[in-house]
């Protein structure tokens, strides 16, 4: 299940930097899959969508900071538990029940984006 910020963010920006999987992003701010990950060019998710990694994508949120779902691993095969629900001041980092993945896909997608580590 990827995490999600809900609208009490104070838009703090603690949470960006802890995020291993560079998830997170500051309302209004374009995204790409390549950002803080070994993707490049053309690829094919998990998930089976086919992306361009490179590609500037369409923030999810224009005002608060948000988590893109399809890079948002729980912090899964890096710590035992979100790390921008750790660091949140306000509790606003919560389990997106639109975004359920199970312990073994959410590695296997950390393993996608970094297969490195």
């Amino acid at each position: 299940m990827a995490i999600i910020i809900t609208d009490e963010c104070i838009n703090c920006g603690a949470c960006e930097p802890e995020c291993p999987n560079t998830a997170i992003y500051e309302g209004a701010d374009d995204w790409r899959y390549k950002d803080g990950t070994s993707l490049s060019g053309k690829i094919v998710l998990n998930n089976g969508k086919e992306v361009d990694a490179e590609e500037a994508q369409e923030p999810i949120s224009d005002e608060i900071y948000y988590i893109v779902p399809d890079k948002c691993t729980e912090c899964v095969g890096f710590h035992e538990e979100p790390q921008c629900a750790a660091v949140c001041p306000v509790d606003c980092c919560v389990p997106d029940d639109n975004h359920v993945e199970s312990d073994e896909t959410l590695l296997a997608k950390q393993k996608f984006m970094h297969p490195e580590d």
